[in-house]
């Protein structure tokens, strides 16, 4: 079950909306079989496990990190496959956390008299699919917050100098990340302040879609993000934005979506409209003012800072989150699932927010 894992893993960032899966067959102790699944609409895991092993397949045991699935769609049921192919054990690392198909896999294959194990690894495989298991059950992506800050906290000096403050091994994890989610987010006052391309700079790396919230469409028309095509571009507004800017935009390729926020974007409508869209991921890149929003919103799944071994001080100099903070120690927010990790001379911090 590691090395299915692992299979699937390899594939981090080309199955949106699909989840990573991995299966493994093995047959009289010895591996017959391994596949993955590489992209939606092509075969999944299983598949290419049982064709790669062929009549070794019969009598075997295949290792698989979520249920088979059970239903048809741009492929067929892999349950059906394996009975097919003769599999006499079927070793399941979690259900699928669709609750209209979870357990219909598992059904078919003790129907047909084969013997069904699940929960092996099982944590594993519900971490490696945290995007999937969110936008399946929520409809929604799942949301990636990004930082990269000093040990104070801090994202840029007081005069607005950012670069760079982590090191080239960090930063290239960056694009890692963006290259794995499907887009990328952004205020307008990032825009404006560092025209970014929001791009992945990774030898065959797929670029994110580019989401940027603004609520009066303040952004330039000349912005990377709206004029070198490198990548589309979606700009979510508040009920009162210039619609002769949007026309402008518009005319200019670009989408632009109005929440019912009458003086901000309302995040959670914008959240519901990519999920709407098949977006399972976004990766937060924002300022201290958006960060604050996500966060006040409670619409973050994952926080990941890179904290560079360095201070700047300065009561002008921004953090990554503001807003207008807490009260009371008692509501502070805390994490799950802590990692800490060094990345060249700085370090990743990996959590999961624990709402209330």
């Amino acid at each position: 079950m590691n090395l299915a894992l692992q299979t699937a893993a390899a594939a981090k960032g080309q199955t949106e909306p699909n989840p990573l899966v991995g299966s493994v067959i093995v047959n009289h102790n010895r591996i017959v079989g391994i596949g993955a699944h590489l992209k939606a609409g092509e075969p999944h895991a299983e598949i290419h496990a049982i064709r790669m092993a062929g009549e070794y397949a019969r009598g075997g045991t295949i290792y698989v990190t979520l249920e088979p699935c059970s239903h048809h769609g741009r492929t067929g049921p892999c349950a059906e496959a394996i009975v097919e192919a003769g599999i006499s054990r079927v070793v399941v690392a979690t259900l699928d956390p669709n609750p209209l198909v979870s357990g219909r896999g598992i059904r078919i294959l003790q129907e047909a008299g084969i013997e069904v194990e699940v929960g092996i690894c099982e944590q594993a495989s519900k971490r490696m699919n945290e995007v999937f298991n969110t936008f399946i059950v929520q409809r929604r992506p799942f949301v990636t917050m990004k930082a990269a800050t000093t040990l104070d906290g801090k994202i840029a000096s007081a005069s607005s100098d950012s670069k760079w403050i982590t090191s080239e091994d960090a930063r290239a994890d960056v694009h890692r990340l963006r290259n794995e989610n499907g887009a990328i987010l952004v205020g307008v006052n990032t825009v404006m302040k560092d025209d970014p391309e929001l791009t992945t700079r990774l030898q065959g790396g797929r670029n994110p879609l580019r989401i940027i919230v603004d609520s009066t469409l303040r952004i330039p028309l000349d912005a990377k993000v709206v004029a070198d095509g490198k990548a589309d571009t979606w700009v979510f507004t508040s009920a009162n934005h210039s619609k002769d800017r949007r026309a402008e935009l518009e005319a200019l390729g670009v989408s632009v979506f109005a929440t019912k926020g009458s003086d901000t974007v309302d995040l959670s409508e914008m959240l519901d409209i990519l999920g709407s869209r098949n977006i399972s991921s976004l990766l937060v890149e924002g300022g201290g003012e958006v960060n604050a929003s996500f966060m006040a919103g409670k619409l973050v799944d994952k926080l990941i800072l890179y904290i560079a071994p360095k201070l700047i001080g300065g009561r002008g100099a921004p953090t990554f989150l503001e807003g207008a903070g807490i009260d009371k120690m008692k509501d502070a927010v805390e994490f799950a699932d802590v990692d800490m990790s060094k990345v060249g001379v700085d370090y990743r911090f990996t959590g999961y927010p624990k709402w209330q």
